[in-house]
């Protein structure tokens, strides 16, 4: 599957939120020196109506905020699956809240006032991490979309087959003649686009 260009630029893109206008300009100035695209937002809210959670990219998020807070953004944006890697920024940080933004999977939580380099070091790795969560979300996508096209015969024989079966055991154990098993076992490999046995038992692990 080629991946999608708006997908993969998206992959380039920040998005602030933090409901000090002042801050959300100069993080927004700051981080465009990385030579991405950045979006500004005032509310955990407002981001949620504009940006679906399905696009890869960073989150650069505060803590307290009117309405829902950055924490409180981030735990909506991991239950819908989000492929946002989040770093968090805030003025009055303590250990509890640190430590649930990192059980969340935030990849740094940073306290203001902040070094500029290492906000922009961040905001990189977090890039890099939401871009190898979308290449293996996309992967996945199209390792089902392989395996939609096997009828549940073809599946049950192709997962016989993983298990190490002859054509002759599997013949036996689902009540087809060989032949018939074989002609399955062709049909898998040439709807799966796989070569070998060892192709196939990686591509139902990827499945899984």
């Amino acid at each position: 599957m080629t991946a999608d260009p708006k997908s993969a630029d998206a992959s380039r893109t920040v998005y602030v939120v933090d409901d000090d206008r002042a801050m959300r300009h100069s993080l927004a100035w700051l981080i465009g020196a990385l030579g991405v695209s950045v979006e500004s937002f005032g509310s955990g809210e407002e981001f949620l109506r504009a940006v679906r959670p399905d696009r890869p990219g960073c989150l650069v998020t505060d803590v307290r905020m009117p309405g829902m807070s950055g924490l409180e953004l981030q735990d909506t944006l991991a239950r819908a699956g989000s492929l946002l890697a989040v770093v968090v920024i805030t003025g009055h940080g303590d250990v509890p809240m640190a430590a649930r933004a990192f059980r969340g999977g935030a990849v740094d939580f940073i306290e203001k006032p902040f070094n500029d380099q290492l906000l922009l070091d961040r905001v990189h790795e977090a890039l890099e991490t939401s871009m190898r969560a979308w290449a293996v979300h996309a992967r996945k996508a199209e390792v089902r979309s392989l395996l939609a096209r096997l009828t549940p015969r073809e599946r049950q024989v192709a997962d016989l087959v993983v298990a190490g079966k002859l054509n002759k055991v599997i013949a036996a154990e689902i009540n087809l003649s060989p032949k018939t098993v074989e002609l399955h076992r062709h049909n898998v490999m040439e709807k799966l686009e796989v070569g070998s046995v060892a192709d196939l038992t990686r591509l139902l692990i990827e499945a899984e």
